[in-house]
């Protein structure tokens, strides 16, 4: 079934206003001195949901394909602009709170530690889909090269896993990490599946394609 316009705007609506319940509730929990190491609970949460954003944003093509629901894709440019946001506020926790905006010293720590390392060069592969995520720029690129570009997002998924990975593994805890795993290689792997289909079968049209990320 696909949405009516105002449906569709009620929609949009109630996943931004969602989206932002985690920040919230990080908030909240700080403002109350409910958090017993505010600093590692800040850095975490801002993490995974920079993780959860980037699954959900990987799943709208195959929710599209798979159910047929088209309309999802209005809600695609919102969700990566999330795992931006949490990016972005994680990022500034490790550069304010560990380094207090010494720039010098941050990337020092970044080339010592393979871990951060990964997790940095992701964040700033994230940067330019973020800031050409409008319609103007997907004119001004044109859409093939857009598209190329904001397959980026196949490179960062990837390392956000690695980088999050490689922080568990020091703490022998990889349940976690072996989820976003799982869920990563089945986004990324139908999409390989899809493309072959695509090159055995060269005159299959599939709607929408300078969109598809």
């Amino acid at each position: 079934m696909t949405p009516t316009p105002k449906q569709l705007t009620a929609i949009k609506a109630a996943v931004f206003v969602l989206a932002l319940v985690p920040l919230a509730r990080l908030v909240w929990l700080t403002l109350a001195g409910a958090l017993v190491e505010p600093l590692q609970f800040i850095t975490r949460s801002t993490g995974d949901w920079t993780l959860y954003f980037l699954c959900i944003t990987l799943a709208v093509t195959p929710l599209r394909r798979l159910a047929k629901w088209n309309w999802v894709l209005k809600l695609r440019r919102m969700l990566g602009l999330y795992a931006f946001f949490y990016a972005l506020l994680h990022f500034m926790t490790f550069l304010w709170f560990d380094h207090f905006f010494d720039v010098a010293e941050m990337l020092k720590d970044v080339a010592k530690r393979p871990f951060i390392l990964v997790g940095f060069i992701a964040f700033v592969l994230l940067i330019p889909l973020a800031v050409t995520s409008t319609n103007a720029m997907v004119r001004r690129l044109g859409g093939k090269r857009w598209l190329w570009l904001h397959r980026l997002v196949y490179i960062v998924a990837p390392l956000g896993v690695l980088h999050f990975w490689w922080m568990k593994a020091a703490k022998h805890d990889l349940a976690q990490p072996l989820l976003f795993v799982a869920i990563v290689a089945l986004l990324l792997g139908m999409r390989v599946w899809w493309a072959r289909e695509k090159q055995a079968n060269p005159t299959a049209q599939d709607r929408g394609q300078t969109r598809r990320v």
